[in-house]
């Protein structure tokens, strides 16, 4: 009689740890391992939501809430891509922005160079939303740009691909593909 490997909890610890890899929003090398803010506050919406009966308003509003949060999330994240692809990073983007536990900022006297530089673009761009809390993944990141000599250039196509603009001004379409074609082009 062979030994069988039946045990549904044989893989456990290799599925947690790839589980952990892939959570792109956890804060890299927290020791209690909590999640990073934006985590936590999306973790907790789900928990109520769940608690909720679904025929209720508050869960139509709360699924509503996560909903938009996640979209912000991927906007974001594809607004960074985005610019990573222009400057010729198309096969290395998803890499860049791939933040997990394991990330290490490369150079830790960088570490104030990289928050003013993303600092600076929350400030001066469009690329987060008006009402985004910067995420420490955004810093791992620009701390990557900065080992590639690439953050100046990052922030300068940020600067013209999404400009900071007053409120109730607006930049139609065929303004905005106007910016991108002259960012790209020499």
């Amino acid at each position: 009689m062979g030994v069988s490997n039946n045990n549904p909890y044989a893989s456990f610890g290799a599925t947690l740890a790839r589980d952990e890899e892939q959570n792109l929003w956890s804060t890299p090398h927290d020791v209690t391992h909590t999640e990073a803010d934006d985590d936590r506050v999306l973790y907790n919406m789900i928990v109520v939501r769940n608690q909720l009966d679904k025929d209720s308003e508050e869960w139509q509003k709360l699924n509503y809430d996560i909903y938009t949060l996640r979209q912000t999330r991927k906007e974001v994240r594809s607004r960074w891509k985005h610019i990573l692809e222009d400057l010729g990073f198309q096969k290395e983007a998803d890499s860049l922005l791939s933040v997990t536990k394991l990330s290490i900022i490369s150079d830790s006297q960088n570490m104030g160079k990289a928050r003013d530089i993303l600092l600076k673009l929350s400030e001066e761009t469009n690329i987060f939303p008006t009402s985004w809390e910067l995420s420490e993944r955004y810093l791992f990141v620009v701390d990557r740009l900065m080992a590639l000599d690439a953050a100046g250039e990052f922030f300068k196509m940020a600067s013209m691909v999404y400009p900071k603009r007053r409120s109730g001004e607006r930049v139609d379409e065929s303004q905005k593909a106007l910016q991108c074609t002259s960012v790209v082009m020499p």
